[in-house]
């Protein structure tokens, strides 16, 4: 085994042991093609669509003698290299990448990503619109054509143009391309696909009614490129769009954290409804809670209140009576509770919890007195029983 041999299995067993797998060689997708070029004419190959997620690909061009044929394929070559970046490593790898037999007859070529551009080679020889030329006169040439290459600016588009530098003679020209796949480009989230989701997510329901709201815009346009592929994404129905949006919506205010936040903007949207649509904003909120579990105590409360409001008492004390459960210190719950028995006639138990908070504050700013009485001016405007509000105002006062 010569030296040659060795160094190049040393650099192929090196890459396959330490580098990462983001991708795989498309076999399946892979081109090979054979034409037979006059001499001193040009001819274009239009390569097969390279697929979504094409960050990387390897071309092999073999200019071969009248009757000879390739030893090996470029998919067989490249099934020993695990990604891309092994074969650049050194001299090595460009050779093994060549064919191991070529003719004395030689050509120039030219890679373009547009099919005008490739027309105008073929009828004038013009190359200025090359994403890539190889000028000078080759029998054989390989090369890795990487993400930066403009090559890769209109996927799935690549065109081959070849001229004959023979003078006389006809010469046979193989065409082999294989591409690189990038498992994460290959779920086909671009900038600009994102921003679709982008768009989606600031017209939600959510995203309209958080004030604050970039780390959830951030986690949907996440949860939604990890859960969907694009064309996945595309095919989706109006109704399935729509449950989608919604679900994710709320699995990214939990996972951004701006759960709290969004509760907060959502109770003050509950409360302005309340004042012309009671029933409208009962309904949501008992969605909120019974559906999208979303509500915490705060939520619970003021359905109860909502409740209360309404009139629906033995409603409003299940979900005071929950929240309470849920936040034991909270005393403004104790307040709502308070309000639940003395329209229900039980006033003695309405004076103990009076008597027991009367000293002590609701927030910073207001007292449980100032509450109280607010509550009360608030509940003879919708037209609950006022008989024994005398009774608790004596305490307090």
């Amino acid at each position: 085994m010569n030296k040659l041999l060795y160094l190049v299995l040393a650099i192929l067993i090196s890459v396959s042991s330490f580098s990462q797998k983001d991708g795989f060689w498309d076999k399946e997708r892979s081109t090979t093609k054979e034409i037979s070029l006059s001499a001193g004419k040009r001819a274009i190959i239009k390569a097969e669509d390279l697929p979504i997620g094409t960050t990387e690909f390897v071309y092999r061009i073999t200019v071969l003698d009248e009757n000879q044929k390739l030893t090996s394929s470029l998919v067989s070559v490249l099934k020993a290299i695990p990604d891309p970046t092994g074969i650049s490593q050194g001299t090595a790898g460009a050779i093994h990448l060549t064919s191991a037999i070529s003719g004395d007859d030689k050509c120039t070529f030219a890679l373009f990503q547009e099919q005008n551009s490739a027309n105008l080679f073929l009828k004038e020889g013009k190359t200025d619109r090359a994403c890539w030329e190889q000028k000078e006169k080759v029998n054989k040439d390989a090369k890795l054509i990487s993400s930066s290459s403009l090559c890769l600016t209109n996927l799935p588009n690549l065109w081959f143009g070849f001229e004959s530098q023979n003078w006389v003679m006809n010469q046979k020209i193989v065409l082999e391309v294989v591409p690189w796949v990038d498992y994460k480009a290959s779920r086909g989230w671009t900038k600009e696909t994102k921003n679709e989701v982008l768009v989606l997510a600031e017209k939600s329901d959510v995203g309209k009614l958080l004030n604050y709201k970039a780390a959830f815009l951030a986690t949907f346009i996440d949860l939604v490129t990890t859960k969907y592929k694009y064309s996945e994404f595309k095919q989706l129905l109006p109704v399935e769009k729509t449950k989608m949006i919604a679900s994710i919506s709320d699995e990214s205010l939990l996972k951004s954290g701006k759960i709290n936040d969004y509760l907060q903007d959502y109770n003050v949207h509950i409360r302005r409804l309340s004042l012309t649509k009671p029933e409208e904003a009962i309904k949501q909120l008992h969605y909120l809670i019974t559906e999208r579990k979303l509500g915490k105590e705060n939520e619970f409360d003021l359905l109860g209140s909502l409740y209360l409001r309404t009139k629906q008492y033995q409603k409003a004390e299940d979900y005071i009576l929950k929240a309470i459960s849920m936040n034991k210190n909270e005393i403004k719950f104790q307040l709502h509770l308070a309000h639940v028995y003395l329209v229900t006639d039980r006033v003695s138990e309405a004076k103990d919890i009076h008597k027991k908070y009367k000293d002590q504050n609701i927030d910073v700013n207001t007292s449980w007195v100032k509450a109280t009485k607010q509550d009360f001016d608030n509940m003879k405007q919708v037209g609950l029983p006022t008989d024994n509000f005398n009774k608790i105002m004596r305490i307090l006062e």
